[in-house]
């Protein structure tokens, strides 16, 4: 079956890279010394390892913006738009992004950028490391129809990273439901934290409740662990795996991203 993602990628089971911005202005490990300057300089390298190690797609966000805010301040979002404007024309892939944890500045930004699609938690209500964590999809869909973003292809974390649903249901109900009332374009199964290897009995729970739509196996992909995700996963999203040593404050290589795809390109 074709979907937005042979469309978006024109390649199946497409593999989609992290590159993990360093910490923004407002951020607690924000580096005033090296300023924007070292932020611009890490997304340069880190897309063009990617991109050199023959990835499909890239996601930009956030990630060094640890602990992470459910609801963000605008210069997160007006950061990450300046380093990615000043990137854009360097990207040769199709790319996505992700304000950790705010599905509506991730929408806002994807607006902004020209992005093809995000990647955040807009359902569900969770006991998380982050206090107590709630959504509302129906703003979102709603924010979604204001700006003009209806092409603009929306992820949802199912159960997401150190995070435990509060509502007493299966994965399998709660995958069903969410993809009746949410109505996502597709749907990505974590493990607990950035790294960690997704269950492949939770990740097949997923895909065989979704229906129509798209499943990503969204952590934890390596080479040994690829072609078993992709048994039931629709694509996967990579950022560990790729950065130096398989450590995750490290920096993409090249070499690592282009191990990985000559295994999957060997399954698809």
């Amino acid at each position: 079956m074709t979907t937005w993602l042979d469309d978006v990628f024109d390649v199946r089971k497409p593999i989609i890279g992290m590159c993990h911005l360093p910490a923004l202005p407002g951020d607690p490990d924000y580096d005033d010394a090296g300023g924007m300057a070292q932020v611009l300089a890490h997304g340069r390298q880190e897309i063009k390892a990617l991109q050199e190690g023959g990835i499909d797609g890239i996601l930009i966000s956030n990630e060094f913006s640890l602990p992470y805010l459910t609801k963000t301040e605008p210069i997160t979002a007006i950061a990450m738009a300046r380093i990615i404007g000043e990137l854009r024309a360097e990207l040769t892939v199709p790319f996505g992004v992700n304000v950790l944890w705010d599905g509506v500045a991730s929408i806002d930004l994807a607006v902004a950028t020209g992005a093809s699609f995000v990647r955040e938690v807009f359902t569900g209500v969770y006991a998380s490391d982050f206090g107590l964590w709630n959504t509302d999809v129906g703003r979102a869909a709603r924010h979604r129809a204001r700006v003009s973003a209806k092409d603009v292809k929306l992820l949802y974390n199912i159960v997401p990273e150190a995070a435990t649903y509060l509502g007493d249901r299966d994965l399998g109900q709660m995958t069903r439901s969410t993809v009746f009332n949410g109505a996502p374009d597709g749907l990505c199964v974590s493990g607990l934290t950035a790294g960690a290897a997704t269950d492949t009995s939770t990740l097949k729970i997923v895909k065989e409740n979704a229906g129509n739509t798209p499943v990503m196996v969204n952590t934890g992909v390596r080479p040994d662990t690829v072609v078993e995700s992709l048994t039931y996963a629709d694509g996967a999203i990579v950022g560990t795996w790729f950065k130096r040593d398989g450590k995750f404050e490290n920096n993409a290589e090249a070499a690592r991203v282009a191990e990985l795809m000559e295994v999957v390109r060997a399954v698809r």
